[in-house]
């Protein structure tokens, strides 16, 4: 079974970690290059500690900066596809650009990853929001991208779903004959994210995916995320999840947790970077508000603007079960160094979140 369909009533995983920086803006000397060797070993402690599933982001260029930010990045559908065959547990999303990536191959990568794990892959269906990207593959963002994307998953289903070739004959694809083979194992299709934030990216997520990702600047306003899909959703006749990101400094204590988040996000933060990756964001992107560029720089540096959890174990697991009462069903992490760092998070969250009921305990699962 995909993770993500499993019992625990919190998921979590890691995100970006296949890109250089992860979420952090930052010049200290440990700050994650997503070197493959360190990729990998990060993906093993996930997934032998029990995590739900890795989510990369797609970037195809960076910010700039001192660090020249988030310029390094591995392929999302290969990078999923190599860890596939190194994890055992996990689930592995692939995040493709639509308007980037034919249906038709698309269907038949995604496929070869679900093999590959045995059922684990993920999809992370994303439009687009940076023009000066698009225009690296001379190509310009659609002015209707969900329907696009609507159209783009309708493709790949029916392309699992049939018994052999197909013609296809619609507003953004034509297909001749085609057809692929193997199928994905997960049906109709393996499970499908979106990062949406207007109101047309909403009724996609509505209407044909299982988990909405959404950012949020305080838990009391995520709340108002969760009610608008799920209202979205009913309309559909559906239940979709609501995912979220969150950059995490986990230190023994509350104050060492402070004191290097400040080290990190503002003595240290590539603000050159931090400048480039705010405005461009803001002017192209709907995933924050006005207020949240004003009042949240250092999150923008330590993790593009996530809500951070900064503090001891215990600190971190209490926010945490705040984000799941509020109707959050899954939280992505990131680190300033996933390899370095997540082992720690692992042995000292985890066993509170297992007592607290929102996680089963892997191990003992697997004794019994």
């Amino acid at each position: 079974m995909n993770p993500m369909l499993g019992p625990n009533r919190l998921k979590l995983g890691t995100f970006a970690s296949n890109a250089d920086g992860g979420l952090s803006l930052t010049t200290v000397p440990e700050r994650w290059t997503a070197a493959w060797d360190d990729c990998l070993a990060a993906a093993r402690t996930a997934d032998e500690a029990g995590l739900d599933f890795l989510l990369p982001i797609a970037r195809w260029q960076g910010f700039g900066g001192a660090t020249r930010a988030r310029e390094w990045s591995f392929e999302t559908l290969t990078w999923a596809s190599a860890l596939a065959a190194a994890t055992s547990r996990i689930a592995l999303f692939s995040t493709v650009h639509v308007p980037l990536v034919h249906p038709l191959f698309a269907a038949k990568a995604l496929a070869t990853i679900d093999h590959v794990s045995h059922g684990r892959a993920g999809l992370n269906i994303v439009c687009g929001w940076n023009p000066s990207e698009f225009g690296m593959f001379g190509m310009t963002l659609d002015d209707d991208g969900y329907a696009r994307a609507a159209e783009w998953l309708d493709v790949i289903e029916k392309l699992y779903a049939a018994d052999g070739p197909i013609d296809f004959d619609g507003r953004f694809y034509k297909l001749k004959q085609a057809i692929t083979r193997p199928v994905a194992l997960q049906r109709p299709r393996p499970v499908t994210m979106n990062a949406a934030f207007s109101p047309p990216g909403r009724d996609f997520a509505a209407n044909a995916c299982d988990q909405l990702f959404t950012t949020f600047t305080t838990i009391e306003e995520g709340k108002r995320h969760i009610a608008d899909i799920a209202t979205r959703a009913a309309a559909a006749g559906r239940e979709v999840g609501v995912s979220t990101v969150c950059h995490v400094v986990c230190r023994p204590t509350d104050a060492e947790a402070e004191a290097y988040y400040e080290d990190y996000a503002l003595t240290n933060a590539d603000h050159d970077a931090v400048e480039q990756h705010m405005s461009s964001k803001q002017k192209f992107s709907g995933s924050h508000d006005d207020e949240s560029y004003r009042l949240y720089r250092q999150r923008f540096a330590g993790g593009a603007g996530s809500f951070p959890l900064v503090g001891s174990p215990g600190t971190i697991a209490r926010q945490m079960a705040e984000i799941s009462q509020a109707g959050f069903s899954a939280i992505a992490l990131s680190f300033v160094n996933y390899r370095e760092e997540l082992p720690y998070f692992c042995e000292n969250v985890l066993p509170l979140l297992v007592e607290m009921g929102l996680r089963e305990d892997v191990l003992a699962v697997e004794a019994a």
